[in-house]
């Protein structure tokens, strides 16, 4: 039998090269005394990991394709919004089961500010709970019971920034050097002002500006997102210990994936934007293999919304290959997503995903179709030019769009955070409001509401097929609609994001799962019968890489996974055309005839066409 000291020692040994090599990147001379002081903190929170993590541990360690598995499908929500508190959340874990649920993303938990709190994104006790939620003893025996169902925690850690009334923040307000350190403080102007030059307002509605003044600390503290959450100073080591301290005491209380919270902001460049610094993959690759060594079961998640040509780094590349975050957010699939639907046009697709370099085989895309936050036009000039589009005009048009401002939109969506100076506009509203079914059902047309629900099946199928974990976000699979009754909330009311974060309607829960003929019960069965037939395919496992195969029609998208049982080509036709498409390029692949996985019916590939139907979804094989 192997003992403690030994499985330390051995981890120590696998990871504590990445640990000091990550250091070393972002601290440099810094980094053997921190180290030293880690190994002694970290023995620590391995000694106290609870018995039933421990075997969860070696599971893992047996199984480090665990989140890669077809079998892998994740729901997002808030835990009030969905069952009032976190006790209550296990009363409707049937419905989790019955969606096939095995991650289980509880939006931000951690006990907050009183009111504003960025919807709760500005944490004051990070080893606290929202007592509106419930206590860490809850969290723990949550944890415990989504366990038993085979369900993954998933809880968001805030790294960027804390609350002003942190116990850090305050600290620093009282004098204490130790902790004003930890935080990004000027006397004056002349700082800031220089950083201002280049720095992109992330709220420039209600947040105008990356400093605040502050009459206790006597100075400009850096803000990026609302003048109640400070940013911390990465480049103190401190501020890394604590965080690792952070990272292992909710790994040690049944947390399985931490999503790592504004993770491009954190590491500050003069005459920079201040986003996707060299550092912050240094100091990702140590709190990866610090977690490894005390918590093997566990992995990170990298919220990083950033540009296509800096997303991949979140998952690592050159010296940080598999060595940062297990899995990052796959934005740019999502911008994609509704820019097809609006314009009927695959080719900025064909191009963005054809731009994308290759990721880590041991690493996985979270994909998406909606989430708690506003849709932002990432789409970069280059992919645009390489459709033949002018990016600020495409953009331009995506916004109006969605918002229901240009002719012919199927979409009910509001803009959100206009910035005149450079046009951009963001769009909040939920899937099935931006995808037709509000207004389908407000005009009474049957055909509509026939299209906006093919819409939504077929953005669903999407990301159930493109190989990741597919993030379903609350009230999604039953349609539910924009709500307005955000507006009477103070708290809420100068944030439009609200709209999309609903209150879940069970009541509709109910009707879906009784009547599949109406149009929550279309949407649920429509997705659960998707999630049945992709925990089915090995063909989407995640390590394998979805890849654009050319379309000889510009309203489908074609995508193919090479996986050793055999291709797997994927057809998703983005309008409500029936189209007539070539085979020659699936023939060549696939033979005379095919699998259709998601109707269950045998294709004959010798006409000369395949037709499809509007918003129609095709998961091909070669019939054995």
């Amino acid at each position: 039998m192997v003992d403690d000291d030994t499985t330390f020692q051995l981890r120590m040994d696998r990871y504590g090269p990445e640990l000091l090599s990550g250091l070393e990147g972002a601290y440099g001379d810094r980094a053997g005394e921190l180290f030293e002081r880690l190994t002694e903190a970290l023995r620590g929170a391995f000694d106290a990991r609870p018995a039933d993590l421990r075997v969860l541990d070696e599971a893992r360690l047996l199984s480090p394709d665990w989140l890669q598995r077809p079998d892998q499908i994740g729901y997002v929500c808030y835990a009030d919004r969905f069952a009032r508190s976190l006790p209550k959340v296990s009363d409707h874990i049937d419905h989790l089961e019955s969606l096939g649920v095995t991650y289980l993303h509880l939006m931000p938990l951690l006990e907050p500010r009183p009111g504003d709190s960025d919807g709760g994104y500005a944490v004051a006790d990070y080893r606290a709970v929202d007592p509106r939620l419930g206590t860490m003893d809850d969290l723990v025996a949550l944890a415990t019971t989504l366990r038993r169902h085979h369900m993954s925690l998933v809880v968001d850690l805030v790294l960027n920034h804390v609350a002003k009334e942190h116990e850090w923040a305050a600290r620093a307000r009282a004098g204490e050097q130790k902790y004003r350190d930890y935080f990004l403080i000027y006397p004056d102007r002349t700082e800031p002002d220089a950083y201002e030059r280049t720095l992109p307002e992330i709220f420039p509605d209600f947040a105008p500006g990356s400093f605040t003044f502050d009459d206790e600390l006597n100075g400009w503290v850096w803000t990026t997102f609302n003048s109640f959450q400070w940013d911390l100073n990465w480049a103190n080591p401190d501020v890394f210990a604590e965080f690792v301290d952070i990272i292992c005491f909710l790994a040690n209380n049944g947390v399985e994936v931490m999503r790592l919270d504004a993770i491009a902001f954190i590491w500050k460049v003069l005459g920079t934007d201040c986003q996707n610094e060299p550092p912050v993959h240094e100091i990702t690759q140590a709190l990866r293999a610090a977690l490894r060594i005390v918590a093997p079961a566990c992995a990170l998640k990298a919220e990083a919304i950033v540009g296509p040509q800096d997303l991949i780094a979140y998952l690592g590349q050159g010296k940080h290959f598999g060595k940062v975050s297990d899995l990052a957010y796959h934005n740019s699939v999502m911008v994609q997503l509704w820019g097809a639907l609006a314009s009927r046009h695959t080719r900025l697709f064909e191009v963005a995903l054809s731009n994308f370099p290759a990721k880590p085989a041991s690493a996985t895309w979270g994909t998406y179709v909606r989430c708690h936050d506003d849709i932002g036009w990432a789409i970069g000039d280059d992919d645009a030019r390489g459709a033949y589009l002018e990016g600020h005009s495409h953009r331009a048009f995506l916004s109006e769009f969605y918002a229901g401002l240009y002719p012919g939109s199927f979409a009910r969506g509001l803009v959100f955070q206009f910035n005149p100076i450079n046009n951009d506009r963001r769009i909040s509203g939920t899937l099935a409001s931006l995808a037709g079914v509000e207004a389908a059902l407000a005009a009474g047309d049957d055909g509509q509401l026939a299209d906006a629900i093919a819409r939504v099946n077929l953005l669903h199928t999407f990301v159930l097929g493109f190989g990741g974990v597919p993030l379903l976000y609350m009230g999604d699979e039953i349609g539910m609609l924009n709500d307005h009754s955000y507006l009477d909330d103070p708290d809420h009311a100068g944030d439009n994001r609200w709209v999309h974060r609903p209150k879940m309607d069970w009541g509709l829960v109910a009707d879906a799962e009784a009547d599949a003929s109406s149009p929550a019960g279309r949407v649920l069965s429509g997705l659960k019968h998707s999630i049945g037939v992709r925990k089915r395919l090995p063909h989407l496992h995640a390590s394998v890489e979805s890849r654009v195969l050319p379309s000889p029609d510009s309203r489908v998208l074609l995508l193919t996974r090479e996986h050793p049982e055999g291709m797997l080509i994927e057809v998703y036709n983005f309008s409500e055309d029936v189209v007539d498409l070539p085979v020659y390029a699936l023939r060549d692949r696939l033979g005379s005839t095919a699998v259709e996985h998601i109707s269950g019916y045998d294709y004959s590939l010798e006409p000369e066409t395949l037709r499809v139907r509007p918003y129609q979804p095709l998961w091909l094989t070669a019939k054995g």
